[in-house]
């Protein structure tokens, strides 16, 4: 079996759990010989990314026609030392992690396993799923009840993030943020965990972080995610030092180096990987080992298609160093019309073990077609 064909395919969505806001993606389809058809895809989020990132696969397809599929990694190798120049960061990253997703898919489909036994199956009995939206309603008891709502039956907790789209507008004023957290453990109860997601118009400094977070403790906080942002060493040490709430971020690296450094800098607990972004699974699993050798944990990003969805939850069920997998409280398009049947979804709070060769899912190409990003 050899690859004979390689397509990128930039889409563009609503996402509900983003306040209704439009997301983008580049998906990628591989082709072999004999019919077997693999699929991936780029966390791109912006139109323009999109449309970067496909021209990107395009350029880069010769490197992967010819080759063996069940060769995945010489061909992630191939890739990453081609883009010496333009990668080790940027976008070259993107169009390698969404190769690289659906080379795996298809190794599964040549050797007839799924990615899962691939990575040589599970190496836990469950797998929690944790609820992870975005905080969007301006009246905060409104916005408890709906946060807390995402979890009975489909969670074991909630992550929340701080700074998003609508009129929410937590992670700005501190007593509105506590009152928040400790509101949202009152209507939760005791046992499920609480996370603080913050995002890119958070901006505390170390000592404005250290003073939230230790209120948030009051409440049992299982993590809060980049409070200082996606790079600020020397802030997360001096926060780590002073609380006792794990500390996460990682997931705007854009490879396995970026992410060697963050577990090295010896300031994060909790590694948050997107596969669709950092290199891929290949890149993910890389991760992965580094971060099983520190003790510390590794955590899915893997809030966009099926594609990944399905990649990340096999990761999540292999590796030591995953404890949970997130999923979204609303399903999008690209989770619930992408994949021919919806992607696997949690029951009772776990996520099922996934089957069926490479990711385990079909890909309905009309959906492809359908929201093609200018279509």
């Amino acid at each position: 079996m050899k690859v004979t064909a390689v397509a990128a395919y930039p889409v563009a969505y609503p996402e509900p759990n983003d306040d209704g806001a439009t997301r983008s993606l580049c998906l990628v389809r591989v082709e072999t010989d004999e019919g077997a058809v693999g699929w991936g895809e780029a966390c791109t989020l912006w139109p323009e990314a999109s449309l970067a990132t496909a021209e990107l696969v395009r350029g880069l397809a010769d490197l992967v026609v010819g080759s063996d599929p069940v060769e995945v990694g010489a061909t992630w190798e191939r890739l990453r030392a081609h883009t010496w120049w333009y990668g080790d960061g940027g976008l070259a990253c993107f169009a390698i992690a969404a190769l690289d997703i659906a080379l795996w898919d298809l190794r599964g489909k040549a050797l007839g396993q799924s990615l899962l036994e691939m990575l040589g199956g599970a190496c836990r009995d469950r797998l929690p799923a944790l609820a992870s939206g975005h905080a969007t309603v301006g009246d905060l008891d409104a916005l408890v009840a709906e946060t807390a709502s995402w979890v009975p039956g489909r969670a074991q907790g909630v992550k929340v993030g701080f700074g998003k789209r609508g009129e929410a507008n937590l992670g700005f004023d501190h007593d509105r943020d506590v009152a928040f957290v400790a509101g949202l453990r009152e209507a939760l109860g005791p046992e499920p965990s609480i996370m603080v997601d913050c995002g890119v118009r958070v901006r505390w400094t170390p000592a404005e972080a250290i003073d939230r977070v230790r209120a948030f403790e009051a409440h049992d906080l299982a993590w809060v995610e980049e409070p200082l942002g996606h790079d600020d060493p020397a802030g997360y040490a001096a926060l780590r030092e002073a609380v006792t709430t794990r500390i996460a971020y990682g997931e705007r690296e854009w490879n396995l180096r970026g992410l060697t450094r963050v577990i090295e800098s010896g300031t994060c607990d909790v590694l948050g990987v997107d596969p669709g972004r950092a290199e891929g699974i290949s890149g993910f699993i890389a991760a992965c080992d580094l971060a099983h050798r520190r003790d510390l944990t590794t955590n899915a990003h893997a809030w966009t298609s099926g594609i990944v969805l399905a990649a990340s939850l096999a990761v999540s069920w292999a590796m030591p160093s995953c404890e949970l997998m997130e999923v979204q409280p609303f399903v999008n398009p690209m989770v619930g019309e992408l994949v021919v049947g919806g992607a696997p979804q949690p029951t009772g709070g776990w996520w099922p073990r996934p089957h069926g060769p490479g990711l385990g899912v079909e890909v309905d190409e009309a959906v492809v077609g359908a929201y093609a990003l200018g279509g």
